[in-house]
């Protein structure tokens, strides 16, 4: 293999493929990035983790075909610290990879590109065709994904439900204790589907998704993975198997209570309110209470001390008086853009909505703490 690059295009593409790189495998092979000079005037690097798959097409001038793996680290360390120029990539029968930059030259060992596993393919003519922004998605994935739980003993809650009716598309991440939706409208055409995407593949996708209004997506499934396609770059993500948690029946029809608050002033009170917490210890919740139907006290103690403040609200219902994980309102609070929200609390043990006033495009469940 021989083949000349840009050196910021390299560093761009090497970047995206280490994002489905293991960092810590057992099996060496795992742990590299498969470059592939198969055409004239581009080559393909790869990363796979056996779950997670990226693939990145770099604009090269091919002078001679082949296939190396390359240590992810060591090849990517090295890239970014050759000078601007143009980067000059050769491999020889013994796997190894010459690495030359101006006056800089490097040679390091490779591996056998045969051991390398191979990215699970999907039909792309065959299977369901999905387009979208790449904004949209970025965004939706973001305002969720805080609320995927890390916990291995519920398979199907480490991933994020991606499901449409037919109109509106839904992304959902539950970790048992709390829930965020985002719900878009997106037209009576529309494709009808139901996934569970593994929150690690869909955190790394959003980093590589455009902020660009223009620029779309295209979704192709298969009956065990998702391909992400966006042209050069390309994710395939196994899915997970097993029936996602009906989302719809756990939001209360009927609060208890319904606030509406200047958003900005409740994330400012809760947190000052951590300053004294200080740790996720169900001993040190936030506490809302209320004496009079105008004003929510946002208070917190702890070993450090405590402290107690006052924001104006208005109130339909009963008075609160609820304990919360301050981090987990903290992160509905910053994943809404409105300036006025609307907070529904069912008692001290049903769980609590924070959504915006107008509309449901945006819901956050959270359970409180019991006392």
């Amino acid at each position: 293999m021989k083949l000349s690059c840009n050196r910021d295009d390299l560093i761009n593409n090497v970047s995206i493929v280490q994002r489905a790189v293991s960092t810590n495998n057992t099996v060496n092979i795992l742990n590299g990035i498969l470059i592939e000079a198969s055409s004239d005037n581009k080559i393909k690097m790869t990363g796979y983790d056996l779950q997670t798959g990226i693939e990145a097409d770099v604009d090269a001038d091919v002078t001679s075909k082949g296939s190396i793996v390359v240590d992810s680290k060591l090849f990517g360390e090295i890239i970014r610290k050759l000078p601007e120029d143009t980067v000059d990539l050769s491999s020889d029968a013994n796997y190894s990879i010459l690495i030359e930059c101006g006056s800089v030259n490097f040679k390091i060992t490779g591996m056998d590109p045969e051991n390398f596993p191979r990215i699970p393919e999907i039909d792309e003519t065959s299977s369901e065709k999905i387009v979208m922004s790449q904004k949209l998605l970025k965004n939706m994935i973001n305002h969720t994904i805080f609320a995927v739980s890390k916990d291995n003993s519920r398979p199907v809650l480490t991933g994020s439900n991606i499901v449409s009716d037919g109109s509106t598309l839904s992304v959902v991440s539950i970790d048992g204790f709390r829930m965020a939706i985002n719900r878009e409208e997106m037209g009576s055409e529309f494709p009808k589907i139901n996934y569970i995407v593994p929150g690690k593949a869909l955190s790394e996708m959003s980093k590589i998704l455009s902020d660009n209004d223009d620029s779309e997506i295209i979704l192709y499934t298969s009956m065990q993975n998702l391909l992400f396609d966006i042209g050069n770059v390309r994710m395939v993500s196994r899915l997970i198997e097993g029936n996602f948690i009906n989302f719809d029946s756990i939001i209360a029809k009927n609060p208890k209570t319904v606030m509406t608050v200047d958003r900005k002033a409740l994330l400012d009170a809760v947190d000052r309110a951590t300053l004294i917490i200080m740790t996720d210890d169900r001993k040190c919740p936030v506490q809302f209470t209320m004496n009079e139907p105008s004003v929510l006290t946002v208070a917190a103690q702890s070993t450090n001390g405590n402290v107690r403040e006052n924001i104006d609200v208005t109130v339909e219902g009963e008075l609160v008086d609820v304990d919360f994980n301050s981090k987990y309102v903290i992160d509905a609070l910053k994943n809404i853009e409105d300036d006025t929200i609307r907070v529904e609390v069912n008692g001290n043990q049903g769980p609590c909505i924070i959504k915006p006033c107008d509309g449901d495009s945006y819901v956050y469940l959270i359970l409180p703490i019991r006392r």
